[in-house]
């Protein structure tokens, strides 16, 4: 029996098959007590004191899975690193944000009558200057800042600003629109940049497994694409991907809804797709037919989980990543799992991930 290769991905270096997960705020706030107020996410004290409560709660309970392995230390981290929340570009631009106890900020969208963008309005904002605060005190106090910020995407942002009008303005008025979208994307474009510039890093908050890549991904969230054609998406859209696909390696592409298939053909298109977080209900061996070198992070369904026995979400987790064709180019996650997930549950993905890749050890070596 001769041993099988696998192709490895040579900017990421990753190791085979990571797995990460993100706890909802209602289960942080059940079983840890913690409450996302605005200070949680802007006071210097209470962001650093969330952020090692969070990894002491996940040492505590998954500290076998080898989460929470900075519990024992007060790290600066400028976002929340550990939640799903998109919301301060979008205040940037103008939105209001409303916090909750238990759930991620809530952007209320503007209602804007047109899109209209001035790129260097956001950072001369209230929003942008209560962030450098933020950023200036953890670096007085701590000498450097770590993490990120979840900064979202084009047309996330553009619907935040102007509401599903923006699908009108894109037969109405297509090349302002284009012209507009552009210049949103200048601005998360310096966004993430001027947060990569100071740690390294731009894209953990929108999903925690670029942690385990060997290179920062610039991952652009593509949320709403769910609600778009594939030609209006390669129009208007996939050119921005393509220019950012050229100017920062690696890039990928968050795409959460359940159809990241559909785009697979126009996804091929880019220059290059080094990683690409597929929603449940995804076709993962389609989209591995059209991208054979790109890095699958394959996500589970936070909903249906709830429902699963272990056994059951081994059998989904395995037929998953067969479907992908290579634990080099794969990874498995799980985002916003409420409070009502057990910790068998989570578990379960972790010692099936583990499971799967003794097989593959063993089968590249056999």
């Amino acid at each position: 029996m001769h041993a099988k290769k696998y192709y490895r991905h040579p900017e990421l270096r990753n190791e085979m098959l990571p797995v990460d997960v993100v706890l909802h705020p209602s289960w942080w706030h059940a079983h840890a007590g913690i409450t996302f107020d605005e200070d949680f996410f802007y006071h210097p004290a209470k962001r650093v004191e969330g952020e090692r409560r969070m990894e002491q709660v996940l040492h505590e309970r998954f500290g076998r899975h080898g989460l929470g392995a900075d519990h024992d230390r007060d790290l600066p981290v400028i976002g929340a690193v550990h939640n799903a929340a998109g919301f301060m570009v979008s205040e940037m631009l103008g939105c209001e944000v409303r916090y909750r106890a238990d759930g991620a900020p809530d952007v209320i969208p503007a209602g804007r009558e047109k899109l209209d963008i001035d790129p260097e309005q956001p950072f001369r904002s209230a929003a942008a200057r209560r962030y450098e605060r933020l950023r200036d005190q953890l670096k007085t106090r701590h000498g450097r800042v770590l993490g990120d910020i979840n900064w979202g995407g084009v047309l996330n942002i553009a619907m935040d600003l102007r509401g599903q009008e923006v699908f009108l303005d894109m037969v109405d008025d297509a090349d302002r629109i284009k012209r507009q979208l552009r210049l949103l994307a200048g601005v998360l474009e310096r966004f993430a940049g001027g947060i990569q510039a100071e740690t390294g890093t731009s894209s953990i908050s929108v999903n925690r497994n670029v942690r385990h890549l060997g290179e920062p991904v610039f991952l652009h969230s593509e949320c709403s694409h769910t609600m778009i054609s594939v030609e209006d998406y390669e129009e208007f859209l996939l050119p921005i991907d393509a220019a950012w696909s050229e100017r920062h390696r690696p890039f990928g592409i968050h795409h959460c809804g359940k159809d990241p298939h559909r785009f697979a053909a126009s996804y091929a298109k880019l220059p290059r797709l080094d990683f690409l977080d597929l929603g449940w209900g995804g076709d993962v061996a389609l989209l591995r037919r059209h991208l054979p070198h790109t890095f699958f992070n394959i996500r589970l369904d936070p909903v249906g989980i709830l429902g699963q026995t272990p056994a059951e979400i081994c059998a989904t987790v395995t037929r998953l990543v067969r479907q992908s064709d290579n634990p080099w180019l794969t990874g498995v996650c799980c985002i916003n799992m409420d409070r009502s997930v057990s910790d068998a549950q989570i578990g379960a993905i972790f010692d099936t991930a583990a499971e799967l890749r003794k097989e593959y050890v063993a089968e590249e070596v056999a």
